[in-house]
């Protein structure tokens, strides 16, 4: 990765690590890079989530493309993947989301997709990379050749008919959508009430600028279990700030993962050979379970570093329509080219009510072993992260405990690429295994750092 671009992009703390300067820079950077060798002005569409600083670093980037001759259509707020379907419906050259997904309000971020839909390949992102940390003033346009801004709410219908679109009629079904006071606050009413069938209650809905995602969303499941619990509805999705993630609870308020969730759809496309390439692609942090469940139906499984980036470039390699992580990101390539929270909730709405099963019944056919994460703070640089990861100290620590597991657990050290963390998973057949493996690797990644 780059100096500036991580795996999701540009990421920081709003006026402090991420200014208006940068942003700025950034547009200026974005309109030159995607303007050479072309005749016409580049046209890009900027969407946004519901943080403070979102509006700030939306004008900022907006005035540095214009500045620099790239035409711009503002959505305001929406998913981000709503950007990457307008960029593509709008034959439009990029697309541009100031989001920082799940994580707390005083982050955000700046990111791109390309013209299709897909993140920026590595040769246009190193090239905008490395406008933005070249000495002096970029080069401006005037007269004719500053870039125009026109509203672009109207075409949100459009994306909104297109999920609709993806699924037969929904009824007969009591469901809480937890919006985590983010971007699907926009979209996701304006979706699911679509479906007269269904009867809707809409949790953490009403955005402040600063609420986003705390204690809300598809990283705290608890307030939409207790609900469903309370309410006896059959089931619950909860969303993360920018609607690219969505996560599950049974009627029961049990948690349901994208692991659970990736296996329902992939069984039941599989019964109607609906299925390209015989499976679907997940990541390294996927469950053990899920690759026992997995081979016991001859399904392929195929893991790709954490990352959706890392995912879709394997689904497109392996011809995989189906791919995605446990966290929740998951991508039916058929549909979209990128993650998208509402469409997963909308497809497994339709899985549930065209199987006449319970959402616990369909997650219950993937065994979760126990598994713990923790998080150690680690240097900034992936580099050095890497290099504590990979350290004598730290791996004779890891190849220790990897004996003691045997074949029933795994160890897992990820860097991670968006914070200052080293990410420590264990998995092992007892909660108490799991916790006590995975705090002793975790003491050799500190004393390492």
């Amino acid at each position: 990765m780059g100096k500036l671009f991580g795996t999701d992009g540009i990421r920081g703390i709003a006026n402090e690590t991420l200014d208006v300067k940068l942003a700025f820079r950034v547009g200026q950077a974005a309109a030159i890079s995607l303007a050479k060798g072309k005749e016409k002005k580049p046209t890009v569409v900027i969407g946004m989530d519901t943080r403070i600083s979102s509006d700030m670093l939306e004008s900022a980037v907006t005035a540095g493309l214009t500045a620099c001759g790239a035409d711009v259509v503002r959505l305001g707020v929406v998913p981000t993947p709503a950007v990457a379907y307008l960029t593509i419906y709008l034959k439009a050259d990029a697309g541009v989301v100031i989001s920082a997904s799940h994580n707390p309000f005083e982050h955000n971020g700046i990111k791109m997709f390309s013209n299709e839909g897909f993140k920026l390949n590595d040769e246009l992102e190193a090239g905008i990379e490395d406008l933005i940390l070249q000495e002096g003033d970029l080069p401006t346009k005037s007269r004719d050749g500053i870039g125009m801004i026109r509203d672009g709410k109207q075409y949100i219908d459009a994306y909104l008919d297109h999920l609709a679109s993806t699924v037969e009629p929904l009824q007969n079904m009591r469901i809480v959508l937890d919006l985590a006071n983010g971007a699907s606050t926009a979209t996701a009413k304006r979706l699911f009430d679509r479906f007269p069938g269904l009867d809707i209650t809409y949790i953490h809905d009403a955005p402040n600028g600063t609420n986003i995602n705390v204690d809300r969303g598809s990283t705290h499941l608890g307030s939409l279990a207790k609900t469903v619990r309370e309410g006896k509805y059959d089931l619950g999705f909860a969303f993360d700030g920018d609607a690219d993630r969505c996560l599950a609870v049974d009627e029961n308020g049990e948690p349901v993962d994208g692991d659970q969730m990736m296996a329902a759809c992939a069984l039941y496309l599989q019964k109607q050979n609906k299925l390209p390439g015989g499976g679907f692609v997940a990541t390294v942090m996927s469950n053990i379970g899920l690759h026992k469940f997995m081979k016991a139906n001859d399904l392929k499984l195929l893991c790709a570093a954490v990352g959706d980036r890392n995912v879709l470039e394997m689904m497109q390699k392996e011809g995989m329509a189906l791919g995605g992580e446990q966290s929740g990101h998951v991508i039916y390539l058929e549909h979209m080219p990128t993650g998208d929270g509402e469409l997963t909730a909308l497809q497994m709405l339709a899985i549930v009510q065209q199987s006449g099963k319970k959402l616990s019944e369909l997650a219950a056919l993937v065994t979760r072993y126990p598994q713990i994460l923790i998080n150690v703070a680690g240097p900034h640089a992936n580099a050095d992260k890497d290099a504590v990861c990979h350290c004598e100290t730290v791996q004779s620590v890891v190849r220790e405990a990897e004996k003691e597991l045997g074949g029933d657990g795994r160890i897992l050290l990820r860097p991670s690429g968006t914070e200052p963390l080293i990410r420590v998973m264990v998995e092992a057949a007892t909660d108490e295994d799991a916790k006590r493996i995975a705090e002793k690797v975790a003491e050799a990644v500190k004393k390492a750092v």
